[in-house]
């Protein structure tokens, strides 16, 4: 079940921030820096079997190589993606300093000198000492969590629970800092302490699904007894020393990796989809690991390990997600008391190196990117138009490769300057407009995503009519179905389509529970609903008040092709209750479509509109993680 991360973070322009942790950045993986292998999330260490998954088409329909090639082609996150595995580590801010021991200055540092063996052996026996008695090892704790995800084929019900262990630590004011891949779906959390045999319940106050980090607290007074919680620490360098800390498979101790900082720069997250700053090291980090603080030779916590890259090819790449990210989480958190989001312009780029292009759009110098497409949904969209080139952002200078200055000498994804602002906050763009330049406004809010990667409260919506099953396509669907089920056009619709106002859902028929008042429409699954009785559908609730005000003598909902189910309205509303009975369904609906409908564009723009409307067949097939290769970007 591991589920790709890829993840980036970076300090740059940090010393702008007023925030009292630092903020992070976002950057789009390259498809031509990696060989195409696949990108690994280390998860908890699972303690029981997964639940297995309830989907009989992935058993009665083998796809062929054809269709699984374009299917391949078409997956919203990258080959070099899935490669990245989360590590289950967790890591922790601390908010004041302390004078470091000595043990804490040699900790994790690395020994180059050319003595004998025996001289190895006593400085190794001398650093296993000093790290054994380190007191923030006591700030790393082993969490154990039971989980029940939701069935996403058979939404009315849960999958099967199971238990996996990842690792925690302490950051202060009775709170813990884990990834948020290690209590998704969470039934109960526990914790554990290092050298102790009690475990005590833990509550989760926030996750940050796509920088893959939640906030857990514990009321225990007894829990807190005696502990300090981490220190922070500034990003690190190239080659700096890191140690990685935390329960990973192997045993039930606490366990130390050693390494190097490698990289620094914006990658993808895979586990949240989202591109910020992360640190890549070479240090070991195993399932169990996510979580887990990750410090430097000062003994300081640089970030929490979350993820590793997988591959024949290459070998001890891990990441870790920066003490900036974290910061921008729990800045967040304190902010609006939950976690909101990092921000995005919701705008489709490409780069400017080509000197031709620059001079058709009149922009003097190397520098500044295109503007191929603005979201209709993001706050951009009512100042920038297609065809500007963004030269500045808050002041800040962006390159014609897509880049901006980063620390002394380095430099970064545009994205990270994105990054570094928080939901609601407002944006200076500096812009070219055939040949005029010009400063814009905008307001910074969450890419407003057609098809979630995670669904919100965590249960799925449902609609069922006559024994139609209706649910929003989401990335968890697609994950538990077989792909060539779902279809290929289904499938291009989801990767590449936007949508035009915030609540826009895409719904399908997910399957047909038998019955008399449905025959002959047994075999349809996985189709598009698009309208009911004429009117196109906005989202599943828009599909459920439909039904429900409809007073015509027949029902029927029009898929892709032209292709019909009708159903007459009173003898389908006498086969539901039977239907339900027939397959122990407990309701004909989930319990957020029993709320109000409220028309998320107005009664006024309930218009028919067609499949460009959707951004169907003028989006370029891009992905999350695209930026070097083909010069797109999302940003």
């Amino acid at each position: 079940m591991a589920i790709a991360v890829a993840s980036c973070w970076f300090n740059a322009l940090a010393s702008t921030s007023t925030s009292r942790y630092t903020v992070s950045s976002q950057r789009l993986f390259s498809a031509s820096q990696i060989p195409a292998t696949r990108l690994v999330i280390p998860k908890a260490v699972s303690q029981s079997q997964n639940p297995r998954k309830r989907t009989p088409k992935e058993h009665t329909h083998k796809s062929s190589p054809e269709k699984e090639a374009n299917s391949q082609k078409i997956s919203r996150r990258s080959r070099d993606e899935r490669k990245y595995s989360d590590a289950d580590n967790r890591s922790g801010i601390k908010k004041t300093e302390k004078p470091q021991s000595t043990a804490f200055k040699s900790f994790g540092t690395q020994r180059k000198s050319a003595k004998g063996f025996m001289g190895n052996l006593t400085d190794q026996q001398a650093e296993t000492a000093k790290i054994q008695d380190a007191a923030f090892l006591n700030a790393v704790v082993k969490v154990y969590c039971t989980h029940t995800a939701p069935d996403y084929s058979l939404p009315w019900q849960k999958q099967r629970q199971f238990t996996s262990t990842g690792s925690a630590f302490m950051i202060g004011d009775g709170k813990l800092l884990t990834n948020a891949h290690c209590v998704e779906h969470n039934t109960q959390v526990k914790v554990k302490r290092r050298g102790d045999d009690t475990k005590y319940v833990a509550k989760v106050l926030a996750k940050g699904m796509e920088c893959d980090i939640a906030l857990l607290s514990v009321e225990n007074e007894k829990f807190w007894k005696g502990a300090e919680p981490l220190q922070f620490g500034h990003l690190p360098r190239l080659q700096d020393a890191v140690t990685v800390v935390g329960y990973p498979l192997g045993g039930d101790t606490i366990s130390v990796t050693k390494g190097v900082v490698s990289r620094i720069e914006v990658t993808s997250y895979a586990h949240g989809s989202a591109e910020l700053l992360g640190i890549q090291i070479d240090a070991a980090i195993n399932p169990g690991n996510s979580g887990g603080p990750a410090f430097n030779d000062q003994g300081e916590c640089i970030g929490v390990a979350f993820q590793v890259y997988r591959s024949d090819d290459v070998e001890n790449i891990g990441y870790v997600i920066p003490t900036t990210v974290v910061s921008h989480f729990l800045d967040d958190y304190e902010r609006n008391g939950k976690y909101t989001g990092f921000p995005s312009l919701g705008i489709l780029l490409q780069k400017l190196e080509n000197p031709a292009l620059r001079a058709c759009l009149k922009v003097p110098s190397n520098e500044g990117v295109l503007v191929r497409r603005v979201e209709p949904t993001s706050g951009a969209s009512s100042v920038l138009k297609e065809g500007d080139v963004i030269v500045s952002f808050d002041g800040v200078d962006v390159g014609s490769e897509g880049t901006v200055p980063f620390r002394s000498t380095e430099r970064i994804a545009f994205r990270y300057l994105i990054s570094q602002k928080f939901t609601g906050d407002t944006a200076e763009v500096g812009i070219i407009r055939a040949g005029d330049f010009m400063k814009v406004k905008t307001a910074m809010n969450p890419r407003v995503h057609l098809v979630p990667y995670h669904i919100e409260g965590g249960q799925p919506s449902y609609l069922i009519v006559a024994g139609l099953v209706f649910t929003p396509l989401s990335e968890p669907l697609i994950d538990e179905e077989c792909e060539d089920s779902i279809g290929l056009k289904l499938l291009t619709k989801a990767r590449y389509s936007m949508a035009r106002f915030k609540g826009e859902q895409i719904v399908i028929l997910s399957q047909v529970l038998a019955n008399e008042v449905n025959i002959g429409y047994e075999d349809m699954s996985n189709e598009q609903v698009l309208k009911f009785n004429g009117t196109r559908i906005k989202n599943i609730h828009h599909l459920a008040h439909l039904v429900d005000s409809c007073k015509e003598k027949y029902l029927i909902f029009e898929f892709e092709d032209n292709y019909l189910a009708v159903l007459e309205r009173e003898a389908s509303s006498a086969a539901s209750s039977c239907i339900l009975k027939d397959y122990g369904i407990p309701s004909e609906r989930s319990s957020d479509l029993l709320e109000p409908y409220v028309d998320p564009i107005g009664t006024g723009e309930n218009q028919v509109m067609d499949d460009n409307d959707l951004g169907v067949g003028d989006t370029p097939p891009i992905t999350n993680s695209e930026f070097g290769s083909d010069g797109l970007q999302w940003a």
